[in-house]
């Protein structure tokens, strides 16, 4: 499958940190013949810095902008599978961009996401007491992530081909 230069996304992942999007976005994107972009890693890019440190020395809000402007960007010009940092459903706006784009939500339990990157990582969103400050995170963004996912992969105790694998039958994709 080979879709047409400029976008949209052939697929779009969205999720916690923790859910196996950039691992899922790689295997999916090599499956699909696609090239493969991170909108966090277009951030960083971008600011010339890690994400830890434009919300430790711009703040929140700044890194927010950056966000809308990368997340708009990728969705307009890349037509590979795009992964979304975890907080991009946030802004009404992308959300508003993400309708009738092929938005999958990879959904991750605690034990899972503390498995994979574990909670003492540099992620500023989760500094202080990451467990429950993950779990309040959910609270907030699962209805979000919901609301703009065309389907729901759970990736708990699944390899990230077997996830992968999920997402194209959910969508139904078909490999390269």
């Amino acid at each position: 499958m080979t879709a047409a230069a400029g976008g949209p996304p052939a697929v779009v992942l969205v999720g916690p940190p923790g859910a196996g999007k950039t691992t899922v976005g790689r295997v999916l994107a090599g499956r699909l013949g696609l090239t493969y972009r991170d909108t966090d890693a277009d951030i960083e890019e971008a600011a010339g810095k890690p994400i830890p440190e434009i919300f430790f020395d711009e703040g929140e809000p700044h890194f927010r902008e950056l966000e809308r402007t990368a997340v708009r960007d990728a969705l307009a010009g890349h037509d590979g599978v795009l992964s979304l940092g975890g907080g991009a459903v946030l802004d009404e706006g992308t959300r508003a961009l993400l309708a009738g784009v092929p938005v999958v939500f990879l959904d991750v339990g605690l034990h899972d996401a503390v498995r994979r990157v574990g909670l003492d990582a540099p992620r500023p969103l989760l500094a202080v007491n990451p467990r429950q400050r993950w779990r309040e995170l959910m609270e907030q963004r699962r209805p979000l992530y919901t609301e703009v996912a065309r389907a729901v992969v759970s990736t708990d105790d699944r390899t990230p081909e077997d996830v992968a694998a999920a997402v194209l039958d959910a969508l139904q994709l078909k490999d390269a």
